[in-house]
């Protein structure tokens, strides 16, 4: 097993049978989880503050946004990161055994959309260069 099957998938024989177990196996993520969003807020940082700075019209990011920015998104990430093993426990407890792969597939879908909503504000900030380049030479 490589180390990314270990990290996005459980194996059969390793199924978690206690909340502890469900716990704890999310809980040996979030470092990962942690340092990936991370990395990834810091690339958003960096495309934001260069593309609203470049001309014309520069604007940049306000020194504040840089900071108290990317904490209240971690604190929003790790309080979503809890919910889903709280997600995945009561959907052991409603579906019983069937909800056996549930908690592996939240955890790579709960990252992957991390991920993307954290590179969203980089995207949005390129589109509004591009919409003042067409502005200044329209």
């Amino acid at each position: 097993m490589t180390a990314l099957q270990r990290i996005f998938f459980r194996p059969p024989a390793a199924l978690p049978e206690s909340a502890g177990a469900v716990i704890d196996w999310w809980e040996s993520r979030r470092g990962i989880y942690n340092v990936a969003v991370g990395a990834t807020g810091v690339v958003t940082l960096g495309v934001m503050n260069v593309m609203l700075a470049l001309p014309p019209h520069a604007q940049p990011l306000p020194a504040a946004l840089n900071v108290i920015g990317p904490l209240a998104f971690g604190v929003a990430a790790n309080f979503c990161y809890s919910a889903g093993w709280a997600a995945e426990l009561l959907l052991r407890r409603w579906l019983g055994e069937d909800s056996v792969p549930v908690g592996a597939a939240l955890f790579r879908y709960g990252f992957a959309f991390s991920i993307g909503l954290t590179l969203f504000p980089a995207g949005l900030t390129i589109l509004h260069w591009l919409v003042r380049v067409a502005d200044a030479v329209l």
